[in-house]
């Protein structure tokens, strides 16, 4: 008597209680996603038209800090030149800024 009274009243509350274990779980994807997710992707995207609009002539600046000026480009290298006759070559993926109409310094 007492297993049948229990099977009838048990199937109803199991979702709901279900349902409440699982919603802070899902609170704290929805919190890390506006956090953390998206903006990255931003950022990742706005690094990547960076990269594409890069021609020659433009001063960049290395994520390893070296700043050059663009004299040759090809699909994943670009040729900085850093000082008189000393130019590199850098992995188009780590210039990490493009210096926009600033002035050098003397």
């Amino acid at each position: 008597m007492i297993s049948i009274a229990y099977a009838a009243g048990g199937s109803g509350g199991d979702t709901m209680g279900m349902f409440m274990s699982l919603a802070p779980l899902l609170l704290i994807f929805v919190v890390f996603y506006f956090l953390l997710i998206m903006p990255q992707q931003k950022k990742a995207k706005q690094h990547k038209q960076m990269l594409e609009s890069i021609t020659k002539g433009d001063d960049v600046i290395t994520s390893g800090g070296i700043h050059g000026k663009v004299v040759g480009i090809t699909d994943q290298v670009l040729t900085l030149d850093v000082g008189e006759k000393v130019r590199i070559k850098v992995s188009r993926e780590f210039i990490a800024h493009k210096k926009s109409g600033e002035q050098t310094s003397k």
